[in-house]
């Protein structure tokens, strides 16, 4: 899988091919990817095939982070590890940036990679559900009034907050939104999830740290707006005024491979500095 926006991503995927011939391994290339990079099918290629892991061993993304988090939910609940280089911004789920991708792709194929189990949180509506591995958040759509969500754990209501969102963040997501907004970095093997608030008319409003066995509620108390719902940063539905989702850990995880010795620690500093001068 590579960038879907504007980093060109031929020169790594030209490295790709030829060590992949290199090391007899077939690639495989969905639809999307094969018009993206006019490829044709061949020895080793396989070209326009279905998005599944039936069959598939490793996937590799050329991507930020959105492209990582596309590959993950794919492969969700599979074993197949996402083993990416970071064509995006930060990339804090990227294995290595571009620089030596050669020998990257070379530690890929031979297996020479530790993996990391991200869990998932998953989002209940009557409407459907879906599965996040960064985060779920609530916004007050673009030109109405200032969102008004209650939240809630154990059946009891723990806040009533006038904000312009809600995030809720796996520990991978922590680094994300959820930073923004103020909230705390959970180290990746933390069992739990986060709640933070966007801009929150409140001066009692305080991110909150869920336990994994507990079901979140969020309930929409305005009277006539509804408000966004979005997965991983992707708009998804609307949450009608008065109505109420439901947010709680999953049982997926998907694999996230990472080169011996990378830490959470070391990722941390690499990708933002040090958190205190």
């Amino acid at each position: 899988m590579t960038h879907r926006g504007g980093r060109d991503t031929s020169g790594a995927l030209r490295e790709l091919l030829e060590v992949a011939r290199e090391r007899e391994v077939t690639l495989v290339f969905d639809e999307t990817e094969t018009v993206k990079h006019n490829l044709q099918e061949g020895p080793g290629l396989e070209v326009c095939a279905a998005p599944s892991p039936d069959g598939v061993e490793l996937c590799i993304v050329l991507g930020g982070d959105g492209t990582i988090l596309t590959a993950l939910r794919t492969f969700a609940g599979s074993e197949v590890p996402v083993f990416a280089v970071n064509f995006g911004e930060i990339g804090f789920l990227a294995t290595l940036d571009p620089d030596g991708v050669r020998e990257g792709f070379g530690l890929a194929f031979d297996g020479r990679f530790d993996t990391m189990a991200l869990p998932a949180i998953s989002l209940g509506r009557p409407d459907g559900s879906w599965s996040a591995f960064n985060d779920i958040s609530v916004h007050r759509q673009a030109g109405r009034r200032v969102a008004d969500l209650a939240y809630g754990l154990g059946g009891e209501e723990i806040g009533r907050v006038r904000c312009d969102g809600l995030v809720v963040s796996t520990p991978a997501g922590s680094t994300g939104y959820n930073l923004a907004n103020g909230g705390p970095v959970l180290a990746w093997g933390v069992k739990g999830f986060v709640v933070s608030f966007i801009a929150p008319h409140s001066f009692t409003a305080r991110a909150l740290v869920v336990a994994p066995d507990d079901v979140l509620t969020i309930h929409n108390a305005a009277r006539e707006d509804a408000a966004e719902i979005h997965v991983d940063g992707r708009p998804t539905s609307l949450l009608p005024a008065g109505q109420d989702l439901t947010v709680q850990f999953a049982r997926t995880h998907a694999l996230l491979a990472q080169l011996p010795g990378a830490s959470f620690y070391h990722r941390l500093r690499e990708r933002f500095g040090r958190l205190a001068r």
